[in-house]
């Protein structure tokens, strides 16, 4: 696990030196599908001050099974993906800032830019819960069905792909939107794309959607 370890790591510090994130706020997981577990960010550790060795494994039921720190608090939200979704193994959540403001409006995403559709047509909001709690996690599963990323009430956004460059790319361009839509309802009413071109963006962002590590 020593290269998920530092990919974690890597992506943490990208988080924060994009302004997607400020110091302790958000958390990343990998799934190693394979052998049913999960590598996961400490809880309440700066992220250029984590190690590998604080990264902590669990298994597919929540336990730890390697690592002396306590697991990220939102660590449910992140596993309920991995028990649920076979084409999710890789998870962020960060407290980005224009994804952040319409959370706390409690207002979806809609299709103002096509980059949308990296995750989905729309990227709804997810009923609110006290974070770290199961009732978080559920709800967050359940807006995010059939999408790639969802908004957090009151709080952030998660994003789920299948590794941590594409995750990483959700988070990115949905922030990218948001801050679109939201400097746009400032100065007029957005115009929403309609439901057949995003339809056919999805089938296009299939292969134009997915980052590779080579690039």
């Amino acid at each position: 696990m020593k290269e998920v370890r530092k990919e974690l790591i890597d992506y943490g510090k990208k988080l924060v030196d994009t302004n997607l994130t400020k110091g302790t706020g958000g958390n990343l997981s990998v799934f190693d599908r394979k052998n049913q577990t999960m590598a996961i960010t400490p809880s309440g550790i700066d992220f250029y001050e984590i190690k590998e060795e604080d990264i902590v494994i669990m298994d597919i039921d929540g336990n730890v099974i390697e690592g002396d720190k306590t697991p990220s608090s939102e660590w449910y939200m992140h596993l309920i993906e991995y028990q649920k979704r076979d084409d999710i193994d890789a998870v962020i959540h960060a407290h980005t800032t224009y994804s952040t403001v319409l959370a706390c409006l409690r207002e979806e995403l809609p299709a103002s830019h096509y980059m949308v559709a990296v995750a989905g047509k729309n990227v709804r909001v997810a009923d609110y819960a006290t974070y770290g709690t199961k009732e978080l996690a559920i709800n967050s599963y359940e807006a995010m069905k059939d999408r790639k990323a969802v908004l957090l009430a009151n709080h952030g956004i998660l994003a789920g792909a299948n590794d941590l460059l594409n995750a990483f790319n959700i988070i990115e361009e949905v922030e990218y939107c948001a801050k679109i839509y939201c400097i746009t309802r400032s100065m007029g009413q957005p115009v929403i794309l309609e439901d057949d071109e995003m339809e056919m963006m999805l089938d296009r962002f299939k292969e134009y959607g997915q980052k590779k590590k080579h690039e």
